[in-house]
């Protein structure tokens, strides 16, 4: 199965100004979301971004804020975002059947999100490279389950080059110098 532009959308998981600083390698992670982001934004894939209570997190950190423009933000206080029903709702009413995640922490929100997704009938790709936890031990066994679990596991430019499916094209011309 492949990440399609017009079946998908990225929800990009509480990366947030009070949880950032404690993540894993936190500045490639916010670097590749933000390459994410802006294919996200070219291809017209939709964006819809969690922030886990953020009257005690606080917001999304201001790295991202510049390629957040016209994204969904989403309050909730379950770890899950599929267990959140504002979430929940949005995504069904956006008429996408496939959701790429990104963020943190990969083993509690990004992995439950990710396996209550998939109950719910949704094809689920966990972006490895652009999620992160505190300890990579954590993210490592996160991504682990979520395999077992049958839940997609990739990479940045895995969902870059399956969102543009081919050269040659404008589009390709423009997404393309992200990934180099």
């Amino acid at each position: 199965m492949l990440v399609r532009r017009d079946r998908s959308l990225l929800l990009v998981v509480d990366i947030q100004a009070r949880l950032a600083p404690a993540i894993h390698e936190v500045e490639p992670l916010v670097g590749r979301v933000g390459v994410l982001l802006e294919a996200a934004r070219r291809l017209a894939v939709p964006v819809m971004v969690s922030e886990q209570y953020p009257q005690g997190l606080g917001a999304t950190i201001e790295p991202l804020q510049p390629r957040l423009e016209g994204a969904r933000f989403l309050s909730k206080t379950a770890f899950s975002c599929a267990d959140e029903p504002l979430i929940h709702a949005a995504i069904a009413q956006s008429g996408r059947d496939q959701v790429v995640l990104c963020g943190t922490e990969a083993h509690v929100c990004v992995l439950q999100s990710a396996l209550g997704f998939r109950a719910l009938g949704l094809e689920v790709f966990v972006v490895a490279d652009a999620v992160g936890s505190r300890h990579p031990e954590s993210r490592d066994l996160a991504l682990a389950r979520l395999r077992h679990e049958g839940v997609v596991v990739v990479n940045t430019e895995m969902v870059v080059f399956e969102w543009l499916q081919r050269a040659a094209t404008d589009e390709f011309r423009a997404v393309s110098p992200l990934i180099k």
